[in-house]
């Protein structure tokens, strides 16, 4: 039975060498599904994703190592630049580079002009992967040249483009922790199929992978210490409570707060979940078996991430359940085979430590219709009736909504959000996230008619409230609690700063 194997050569630069790969591959009866190379990016890695039996993968993976192609660890090279002054004559060029060849070095830099302000002076940049050569390679050349070291690092921090991708994978185990070097293979594999993708869209893959690791880092600087949220606490009609929680990164989390029960919307990344407990705690929400039911408005990390670190019953769309198995946020839309979706799922799911429910309560009746969204759901909280309503998969598939039409209260996840609300600290993380995928919405069109919907719906319910004065209150998947004020959502309410030391005013 055939299968689908992804390994990582790093090849010498030296005419002919893919070809040998290739020549092995074939000889065992291989098919490359997909290959990968980009100088400018990295000279010496290729990527491969081939389909063969299992007994001749080894075979592949044998012969592969005893030509010395194959990676299968991650070392780091040190990187080394520094100024040499070579004397002014014939052949002290090629008497000097006999010296970095002699020691293994991949040669990054070099600048040289004899009509200079320092016509002796060479700047070298190099790699090495065998860092117990660096000190006899300097004792060399300091013995017959007069030199000065610019840089010189063994982590990695330093590396040029020329190890693009070594670099990229330190820096993602800076991030996870010490996970296995295979790991790291099998998601720089995932990674590179992004470059393939983005430069058919004419975009800068190093913007996308920066943006990866900023994205890791944005979050994990939001914990513990580093994590606030803004909130809004408001009466609903009856003796229940509503609390809007605006995480640093990602969606709100909602807490509809009674006497006796307390259901939340959404959970925020999960990696959050610590802080999320002591900030209800904070809001005298602590005792955490009055969580009897979390409504999942879609399947994102940030909206899903820590539901399964609550004890408590779950209920989602069924096509949130799909993408939660399938870990692609694009399942079920038109954008379903798009690489960038797939990987942007992945690697948000485990900078956040994504901890979805392993059960569901599957919102999947069909109770009528309102507006352009069906009724999946009926249901009660305290004394208030609310309904479910499914979208229409524009933002994500299974994406729902929950209404409380006689309190005027509308849960809208990511189809309407507060924009004009959003911090600059949230705007440039939200715009790392759109660097990552397709598009923020799986389906544009589909997006717009859900937008126009809801805008309509919120619409309706304000004439019908008028005559109490009361608006129809709009709580977005991101940004602050809103009412619709000429068609544009406005801040309803105050907002505090909540940090763990205490709320800010």
């Amino acid at each position: 039975m055939q299968k689908v194997f992804y390994f990582v050569a790093h090849m010498p630069n030296e005419p002919g060498a893919l070809h040998k790969a290739a020549e092995i591959v074939t000889r065992y009866h291989g098919n490359v599904d997909r290959i990968h190379y980009d100088r400018r990016i990295d000279p010496y890695t290729v990527f491969f994703e081939i389909r063969c039996d299992d007994g001749r993968y080894d075979q592949i993976k044998k012969e592969l190592e005893l030509l010395g192609y194959l990676q299968d660890s991650l070392a780091v090279p040190s990187f080394l630049k520094f100024n040499v002054y070579l004397p002014n004559r014939p052949g002290a060029l090629f008497e000097f580079l006999h010296h970095t060849t002699s020691a293994g070095c991949n040669l990054a830099f070099l600048d040289f002009d004899d009509r200079s302000k320092y016509p002796e002076r060479l700047t070298v940049s190099l790699t090495i992967e065998d860092s117990s050569l660096v000190q006899g390679l300097l004792e060399e050349l300091k013995s017959e040249y007069p030199m000065e070291i610019l840089e010189y690092d063994t982590t990695g921090k330093h590396l040029d483009d020329t190890v693009f991708y070594i670099r990229f994978a330190q820096e993602l185990r800076q991030l996870i922790g010490d996970t296995e070097d295979q790991f790291l293979l099998r998601l720089l594999s995932d990674i590179n199929h992004i470059v393939q993708e983005l430069h058919n869209q004419g975009e800068d893959p190093k913007l996308v992978f920066n943006s990866v690791l900023q994205t890791g880092k944005t979050i994990r600087a939001t914990t513990g210490k580093g994590f606030y949220a803004d909130v809004q606490h408001l009466k609903m009609d009856s003796d229940a409570e509503l609390y809007c929680f605006q995480m640093p990164c990602g969606g709100s989390v909602f807490a509809l707060v009674s006497a006796g029960e307390v259901m939340l919307v959404d959970t925020g990344y999960g990696i959050y979940h610590d802080d999320l407990v002591q900030m209800l705690a904070a809001y005298g929400i602590g005792d955490r078996s009055l969580i009897k039911r979390i409504f999942i408005s879609h399947a994102d990390a940030d909206h899903s991430g820590g539901a399964g670190l609550f004890d408590a019953e779950f209920f989602a769309h069924p096509g949130t359940v799909d993408i939660v198995k399938r870990s692609n946020r694009a399942y079920g839309s038109k954008l379903e085979s798009s690489v960038l979706e797939e990987v942007y799922t992945r690697l948000i799911n485990m900078f956040s430590n994504f901890q979805p429910p392993s059960r569901f309560t599957l919102l999947k009746d069909d109770l009528g219709a309102r507006g352009p969204f069906r009724i999946v759901a009926r249901d009660r909280f305290a004394n208030m009736d609310f309904e479910v309503l499914e979208s229409l998969g524009g933002h994500l598939y299974g994406q729902i909504f929950l209404l409380f039409p006689a309190e005027g209260v509308l849960f809208s996840a990511d189809s309407l959000i507060g924009f004009d609300s959003l911090t600059p600290e949230r705007v440039e993380f939200n715009i790392l996230a759109k660097n990552l995928m397709t598009s923020v919405n799986v389906d544009s069109e589909k997006a717009g008619e859900e937008r126009k919907g809801l805008l309509e719906l919120a619409a309706e319910i304000d004439a019908e409230m008028a005559s109490s004065g009361k608006r129809c209150i709009v709580c977005g998947g991101h940004g602050a609690v809103s009412v619709l004020d000429s068609g544009k959502l406005r801040t309803h309410g105050n907002v505090e700063r909540y940090r763990h030391s205490g709320p800010e005013q």
